[in-house]
């Protein structure tokens, strides 16, 4: 009696014809990585965990293994990065929100139809362009920006744009912590602005693949468009938003300005310890990698996958 083959459920089928083309897609970086980061990375953990000695001649380095004496001299001796890496992460718990939420809304406007909405798109992604090479060393020393900082610190005593409001408002009492935080994300519009161009683009193509026949059934049924926003809109866009919240996170950390990432280039560059430095790295990666996985776990359990 010949035994029937029985069929697989079609849904399976495409989960698995989309897991091999996502695999396809990243095996470059794997291949990469492999290739190139990996050896390096190791390299670097070894030389966390030893006293490095630059050979000269030849050049080279001779590793003298010591134990975690690194990681002891950079929470317990060093006065700087223990102070440094705090300040990174306070900044990025207000950071990352405000750059989330200003690039969803502004996705929001740019994905309605309007005159102009190609150029309004063009607009907004300038950041993108703007924060890349030679032109970040041209806005970082334009003359006329720094004479207007200037030009204001001069006539009105204060360096940042809301310090006489914080002058009048801390006089009621109200809340001052909270307004000191809602003063912090006003003063870094600039920078927050610079980095959700990407963050812009993401969320475009997330809701671009909502289908409008969803809205248009909602609205049928009775639905405002707030009501769309929460239960349409936001859910269909959760998994886009996970994407986008430790895309933000890792380019938070991986900023020029960063003062840890400042303090480990010069000890490597300028006291050739790399040791130390090395330490230093692998403690700043870690702090990355544990606030990724606190976010993503957090986050993962509102993304809701449309089939």
């Amino acid at each position: 009696m010949a035994k029937t083959k029985v069929a697989k459920p079609k849904h399976k089928n495409l989960g698995r014809k989309k897991a091999i083309a996502g695999y396809i897609f990243i095996s470059p970086f794997i291949i990469g990585f492999l290739a190139f980061m990996l050896k390096p990375l190791c390299e670097s953990f070894m030389m966390s965990l030893s006293d490095v000695k630059v050979v000269g001649g030849k050049g080279g380095f001779v590793l003298n293994f010591w134990g975690l004496k690194n990681f002891k001299q950079a929470f317990l001796v060093d006065a700087e990065f223990t102070r440094f890496l705090t300040t990174e992460l306070t900044t990025m718990l207000t950071h990352v929100p405000a750059t989330i939420i200003i690039s969803f809304f502004m996705a929001l406007i740019l994905n309605q139809s309007f005159k102009g909405r190609t150029l309004a798109r063009a607009i907004f992604f300038l950041p993108v362009i703007l924060s890349s090479g030679v032109l970040v060393g041209l806005e970082y020393n334009n003359s006329l920006l720094s004479g207007m900082e200037e030009y204001i610190k001069e006539n009105t005593n204060a360096s940042e744009i809301t310090a006489t409001l914080q002058s009048i408002l801390s006089t009621t009492g109200l809340g001052s912590r909270y307004l000191e935080t809602v003063y912090n994300i006003v003063n870094s519009l600039y920078d927050v602005v610079i980095a959700s161009g990407i963050q812009i683009i993401i969320f475009l193509s997330g809701l671009q693949t909502i289908p409008k026949s969803m809205f248009e059934a909602a609205t049928i049924e009775g639905c405002t468009a707030w009501e769309g926003f929460w239960k349409i809109t936001l859910p269909m866009v959760s998994s886009v938003i996970l994407v986008n919240v430790i895309y933000t996170i890792v380019d938070f950390f991986m900023k020029s300005n960063s003062q840890v990432m400042t303090k480990i280039t010069d000890t490597m560059v300028m006291r050739l310890d790399y040791g130390f430095s090395a330490a230093m790295a692998w403690v700043y990666f870690l702090a990355v990698m544990l606030i990724i996985g606190l976010f993503s776990l957090i986050t993962s359990r509102w993304v809701y996958y449309y089939e």
